[in-house]
């Protein structure tokens, strides 16, 4: 793991994976673990703003509103039906004060931390022999990859992911989901 502030790079995990692994992790019992990767991937919201989530922003809502850590700028998140239903059936099952945060410590009283997350999410992906390197920014690369291909790998949707990721350009964006690297190998496959 790489040491606190250090830049590191992470994979994104294709949809259909990441759907499977959260459905092992509710079925395993890891609700809270099944409920960050759900919110993460279909949020798209850095780690710092997904662990201040609390229960209340998520139930019986159509929109996620928050202002962001990092940017200080106010987004509204559309909640995708598929999340909602994830929400409600983990909801029901933990029965949780719609007032705590939801990836509540286990003190009970503060989110988890992102160190936590990370070393979490290791132990995660080794146990259900999933390759690759991943920490918590694999959760905005998979919802940035997932838009990039069901919008046909637009020009289009690499303008709209730039601006929901707040990058400063496209290029940025490419570079981010890594899609520059594809495309400079793929030249080398061309000839």
């Amino acid at each position: 793991m790489a040491l606190k502030g250090q830049k590191t790079k992470s994979d994104f995990l294709e949809w259909d994976r990441m759907k499977t692994l959260v459905l092992k992790l509710e079925r395993d019992g890891d609700y809270k673990f099944s409920m960050l990767i759900s919110c993460g991937c279909y949020l798209g919201m850095r780690i710092s703003d997904l662990l201040q989530l609390r229960w209340s922003d998520l139930l019986n809502k159509e929109f996620c509103e928050l202002t962001e850590k990092k940017t200080k700028k106010h987004r509204k998140i559309t909640i995708n039906p598929e999340l909602k239903e994830i929400v409600e059936r983990i909801a029901n099952e933990l029965n949780p004060n719609k007032d705590n945060y939801i990836f509540i410590n286990r003190f009970g009283e503060q989110p988890i931390s992102v160190q936590y997350v990370n070393i979490k999410l290791k132990k995660i992906f080794e146990h259900y022999q999933i390759k690759g390197q991943y920490s918590s920014h694999f959760m905005r690369k998979s919802l940035g990859r997932q838009v990039w291909t069901k919008n046909n790998y637009s020009e289009q949707a690499l303008i709209l992911l730039s601006q929901l990721f707040n990058h400063s350009s496209i290029q940025t964006t490419k570079i981010y989901l890594g899609i520059r690297d594809e495309e400079i190998s793929n030249l080398y496959l061309s000839v």
